[in-house]
């Protein structure tokens, strides 16, 4: 009889407890969807590299730098996460500043004052940096992190196949690589192809970083202060100084950029949004927002041979003089700026608060409004969108949501 008892009382838990976990499932929110979100590796990573990118993960969103492991003594930020929310865009507080002069083909000449980037937070003891008298400056709005690998991995003859420097087919479009030296750290790609010792840059608004070596090393220091052996000068006496991170957990986090998923498109089949896409070509903007590209060998098999949807061409544009900022980075002028990626543009307001910050600086708060602000080499396009009915654009828009 005891026994029995037992049984029964072993049963009844048994039957509580698939009751409450069948309950507590129903009341707990169900994962969001993969198209709302950002984040999240490339298909196809071995185990080894799905460790690597979860170390790069932590590294990236979960490391905040104090003053004790090396913060400052001048900064911007405490950790790469703090300017990329979930992977997305930076919002106006975590916006950057670079300064220099309007043209540094032959160098940055405020180097020595700090330049090219402000670092305007200090750790106590310390003054934040000013930007120097008679330098000018531009904002940059820190981009979303995704399907960076992708842009990596594409080989150079793609983008040079793309380029029209000299508007040789006569349609007002006349986008160039901007060509930079890549710092010593940096593995040239497969099939680089080089002009005068120079190479395709392809990141940061003026396409002025080779890499993503060069760019989470820079950020790195930069940014947040901390040294690397790739980076290793102090932002405030600009001596070189003792590493304060690993070789192996910027090597990390470069993997973690690499093979960050690329933004999955929304609501495909919609006819609004398929008609909005029709009309994207039919205006042009498609000559510089590329819609497809297709990646060379990469060390990296998940990345190798695939075709993606980035909307860009990699390229430099003349935006025209409502976008020039008088500041240039090494070839690209003043008013010269790489074609954005628009891959995950709907997603953006999720990491910005609620509402767009769009373009270099954040400046257009609608899609629309960065629309019309295009001018120099999209002028064309901006004033074909502007003729648009009200239904046509707003078809556009949503199809620009949807990627």
């Amino acid at each position: 009889m005891f026994q029995l008892a037992k049984k029964i009382k072993v049963l009844a838990a048994l039957v509580l407890w698939i009751v409450t976990v069948v309950a507590c499932q129903k009341l707990l929110p169900s994962a969001p969807a993969d198209d709302e979100l950002l984040d999240g590796p490339v298909e196809g990573l071995t185990p080894e590299q799905g460790a690597v990118f979860l170390r790069g993960d932590v590294a990236f969103n979960d490391e905040v730098f104090t003053k004790e492991t090396g913060l400052g003594p001048l900064f911007v930020a405490t950790s790469c996460g703090t300017c990329h929310a979930g992977d997305g865009k930076g919002h106006p507080f975590t916006t950057l500043t670079r300064f220099g002069q309007s043209d540094t083909i032959n160098g940055n000449l405020f180097l020595h004052l700090g330049g090219p980037q402000l670092q305007h937070r200090a750790i106590s003891g310390f003054v934040p940096e000013q930007i120097a008298s008679g330098a000018t400056f531009s904002k940059f709005t820190p981009p979303a992190n995704t399907g960076l690998g992708f842009l990596d991995a594409v080989p150079d003859a793609a983008i040079l196949a793309l380029a029209d420097p000299n508007d040789a087919n006569a349609d007002g479009i006349s986008g160039r690589p901007n060509l930079v030296t890549p710092h010593f750290y940096s593995a040239l790609r497969p099939n680089s192809i080089p002009a005068n010792n120079k190479y395709i840059g392809r990141f940061g608004k003026k396409a002025a970083t080779y890499d993503l070596l060069q760019q989470t090393a820079a950020a790195y220091n930069q940014d947040i202060g901390i040294t690397s052996s790739y980076e290793s000068f102090d932002t405030y006496t600009g001596q070189s100084i003792d590493p304060e991170v690993s070789n192996q957990t910027v090597l990390d986090v470069v993997f973690y950029l690499k093979t960050l998923k690329a933004p999955v498109q929304r609501n495909q089949n919609d006819a609004d949004v398929m008609a909005g896409k029709q009309i994207f070509m039919a205006i042009n903007c498609s000559k510089c927002h590329a819609p497809q590209l297709t990646t060379g060998i990469s060390s990296i098999a998940s990345l190798s041979g695939k075709t993606f949807f980035p909307y860009t061409d990699l390229l430099l544009h003349d935006m025209g003089s409502s976008l020039n900022d008088g500041y240039t980075e090494g070839l690209a002028l003043a008013q010269e700026w790489r074609t954005p990626p628009l891959w995950g543009l709907g997603l953006s307001k999720n990491s910005q608060g609620g509402q767009y910050f769009l373009l270099h600086d954040g400046r257009a708060k609608t899609i629309q409004q960065a629309i019309e602000l295009h001018g120099g080499e999209a002028g064309n396009s901006k004033n074909q969108f502007v003729q648009l009915t009200e239904g046509d654009k707003q078809k556009l828009i949503q199809f620009l949501e949807s990627l």
